[in-house]
């Protein structure tokens, strides 16, 4: 089955939105039905890094466990963990640290994030 180009847009758009609002059931169900984890948008940002930015742990988690990347990066060189500590997302912080995402992935890295915004003290084991 060949997807049309403006159709594939559209499931790409719809599961971005998905995952910026935090509808993880909904998420999951596209991610389930085979909607790749990793996919990305036009700015290479995946579901994972609109979820982990806007934050949206639940999301996060979930995205975790279908196999997303923790550390992909979006064309900018942004790491999803980077984009979370820019926004102060605690809890979204400690789902990534959880899963493992590498602290010095990305431009900036999630290190030099956390100085940049004084968000340091989401670093802490």
């Amino acid at each position: 089955m060949t997807i049309d180009p403006d159709d594939q847009q559209r499931i790409v758009a719809f599961a971005m939105d998905l995952a910026r609002e935090g509808r993880t059931d909904l998420l999951a169900e596209y991610v389930d039905g085979g909607f790749p984890a990793n996919h990305p948008d036009a700015d290479g940002n995946t579901a994972l890094m609109l979820a982990a930015y806007h934050g949206h742990a639940d999301t996060v988690a979930m995205l975790v466990e279908r196999g997303a990347d923790v550390d992909r990066p979006n064309t900018r060189g942004q790491s999803p963990l980077a984009g979370a500590l820019f926004k102060g997302e605690d809890e979204v912080v400690r789902v990534l640290r959880a899963a493992g995402a590498d602290l010095d992935a990305g431009t900036p890295s999630a290190r030099d994030t956390a100085r940049m915004f004084g968000t340091e003290h989401l670093l802490d084991d």
